[in-house]
């Protein structure tokens, strides 16, 4: 499970989260299809260059400028036809056209109809006779490939699996807006702003407006790119092109506020609140009140999925008996709510230190369907959100500081085994970061005594299973991660992590099990090398991955390391940096510094990613009179000690730079 039943507050014991006790719609229960729609045959593929010709004879067809229709796609797909596969709202294609009907119908809920979307065992099961939504209950961004449909005579089926008819599609579309928006059908891209921000399909003018301008950015910088399909598709830039947002005006579309909200101007943001309520016998939900930064600083984001879809989550985050997050963030047009303020603490990350320092995102989207694949506007959204969030809190844009919510780690022993995945090993984090302008490199030499994983997400593609059934193959994918092996040999035993296996059992393949596989953009120490394999310390041990010297999966890096201090066999790792007991004042219970299983052997070095002074933040109660910041006089290393950070007591440790 990616979605485990986890305390927010860790294993404290001073409150519990309810069943919640709303009833999803059943537009939100029903996801997107789990694996590929049937891939075009090789006759319906384009030939090489085929698909830029597409884009300019559907420009031509429709009398739309062939660079908006590629700013569009690129927008919408980077170019990418994914086989014919849908997106994780329903969208094909090149254009991103959206069926969501046609994908929702052809799965059952997590392709059995029996789990919660959300993985969340305290939550109630989706209802067994959950329908699919029809027509009339989606809205319009959700039904683009019909409307395309009618405009080109071209039929559903052939528009969501042949790449240039999906482009004669977008063409139509772009057409038909242009054209409802009283504008002519004009060679000059700059007259064509109202109709790329309709095509969003979004129902409000800033998100329509901040879409366009996304596009219109494309438009100035240009684009060249290999598409999944082996075709190098280029965009030429023109650097001079300055639109018309007034043609926006007239086009009938809301006025979405962004009062309240904690955005930058660069997307489009809306508040919908997530509640502050006491209920029952005392509990509350579904966050707490707090005084960030003043009170204790911020120091990471956590990067999710959701697990369901846009309308769904938000029926959940504004139930006061279910669990919270900051910020959700839309696929199909990279639209974001804001649900509880950076200064309160969400609910969100299954550690409770973690959740006292951190933001947390969700992202419209699905850990096991690899094929449902996120846009470029969802990314391109984030990464802004995510800039704006770093700077005004401080916040490194690095991987020990921007995590997945994979990556947290399990605040005691316990809890191990049901962290949560998600995003999982389909999220590009490397094409992230370079959006976040953070890009990832080389730092000295290849053969130095770090390194930072960086494999190429469309060519890494490591078998995953249990993405629809267990132990079944998952479709081939590229992937962020790469896997480890207990000596320089792809058919030796994967390694083990007795976090997640007590019993002494193997990892698995499992697409859930983080438990033997590193991650893009993580720094680990180099422990040994062996031909085109290296070897890194993970988990306490030695740790190999392939590591070919002309299609290196990790590049050479620096950064400080610790290691036992002289005279230490070995010295404890935790799952969360709480204070001393000294540290706490009168009317405070004491908050168990309870090492994990995991130990740092004498002579191992893992990489640092912070040094912070133990910290708890006490909020037992509805009442937010009592609510107190611990800080001790203990300082923690944060380390990448697994896939998850762990952190260590500096005392035990020497850091070497």
């Amino acid at each position: 499970m990616h979605r485990s039943a986890i305390d927010p507050h860790g294993t404290t014991g001073h409150r519990r989260v309810r069943r919640a006790g709303v009833t999803v719609a059943s537009a939100a229960m029903l996801l997107p299809l789990l694996g590929a729609a049937p891939a075009p045959s090789a006759a319906e593929k384009p030939a090489a260059g085929g698909l830029q010709q597409a884009f300019g004879a559907a420009a031509s067809a429709h009398h739309v400028p062939q660079s908006v229709l590629l700013a569009v796609s690129y927008l919408q797909s980077r170019w990418d036809t994914h086989a014919g596969a849908p997106s994780v709202s329903g969208g094909y294609g090149p254009m991103h056209l959206t069926d969501a009907r046609t994908a929702i119908a052809g799965t059952p809920h997590h392709g059995d109809g029996t789990e919660d979307a959300r993985g969340d065992g305290s939550r109630p099961l989706p209802a067994p006779d959950a329908k699919p939504p029809t027509a009339a209950e989606l809205p319009a961004r959700l039904t683009t490939l019909t409307k395309a449909a009618g405009l080109s005579g071209l039929s559903a089926e052939r528009l969501r699996t042949d790449a240039a008819a999906n482009v004669e599609g977008g063409a139509a579309l772009l057409a038909a807006a242009q054209k409802d928006l009283g504008r002519p059908l004009s060679a000059d891209p700059a007259d064509w702003y109202g109709a790329v921000a309709r095509f969003s399909g979004a129902d409000d003018s800033a998100t329509a407006a901040t879409y366009a301008d996304d596009v219109f950015a494309v438009l100035r910088t240009g684009e060249s790119r290999t598409t999944d399909t082996g075709q190098r598709l280029t965009l030429a830039a023109q650097p001079d092109l300055r639109p018309e947002p007034a043609q926006l005006r007239g086009a009938g579309l809301r006025t979405a506020s962004a009062d309240g909200t904690e955005c930058p101007r660069t997307v489009s943001c809306e508040w919908i609140p997530a509640p502050y309520e006491e209920f029952g016998d005392g509990d509350y939900g579904n966050h707490d009140l707090g005084d960030r930064p003043a009170a204790q600083s911020i120091k990471y984001i956590v990067i999710h999925d959701t697990e369901g879809t846009w309308d769904g989550v938000l029926n959940l985050v504004q139930d006061p008996t279910y669990v919270s997050w900051n910020y959700t963030l839309r696929s199909t047009d990279g639209h974001i709510a804001q649900h509880v303020k950076a200064k309160d603490v969400a609910w969100h990350a299954g550690n409770w230190y973690v959740n006292a320092k951190s933001i947390g995102l969700e992202h419209e989207g699905f850990l096991t369907s690899p094929d449902a694949w996120y846009t470029e506007e969802m990314y391109r959204a984030s990464a802004r959100l995510v800039r704006y969030l770093s700077a005004k809190y401080s916040i490194p844009l690095d991987r020990q500081h921007i995590l997945g919510h994979d990556n947290v780690p399990g605040p005691t022993t316990s809890t191990v085994p049901g962290m949560h995945t998600d995003p999982g090993p389909y999220w590009d984090w490397r094409h992230y970061f370079t959006l976040l302008g953070r890009p990832f490199h080389r730092t000295p030499a290849r053969h130095g005594a770090l390194v930072t994983v960086l494999p190429d997400f469309a060519e890494n593609q490591p078998v995953y299973t249990g993405c629809t059934t267990k132990d079944v193959p998952c479709p081939a994918h590229g992937s962020s991660e790469v896997r480890l092996y207990s000596q320089p040999d792809e058919s030796a035993p994967l390694v083990r992590d007795i976090g997640l296996y007590p019993s002494g059992a193997a990892s698995t393949t499992g697409v859930n099990d983080v438990g033997s596989r590193v991650s893009t953009g993580q720094r680990y120490a180099v422990a040994d090398r062996a031909g085109d394999w290296t070897a890194i310390w993970y988990l306490g041990q030695k740790a190999w991955f392939r590591n070919p010297r002309r299609q290196p999966t990790a590049v050479g890096a620096s950064g400080p390391v610790v290691t036992p201090k002289a005279g230490l066999q070995e010295v404890p790792v935790y799952g969360r940096a709480y204070p001393e007991a000294a540290a706490y004042p009168a009317g405070v219970p004491v908050q168990a510094v309870a090492p994990l299983p995991y130990k740092i052997l004498a002579g191992q070095r893992y990489a640092v990613g912070d040094k912070v002074p133990g910290e708890y933040f006490f909020s037992p109660t509805f009442d937010t009179t009592g609510h107190t910041v611990v800080v001790g006089q203990d300082m923690y290393y944060e380390i990448q000690y697994g896939h998850r950070v762990e952190f260590v007591r500096a005392a035990d440790v020497d850091l070497v730079r």
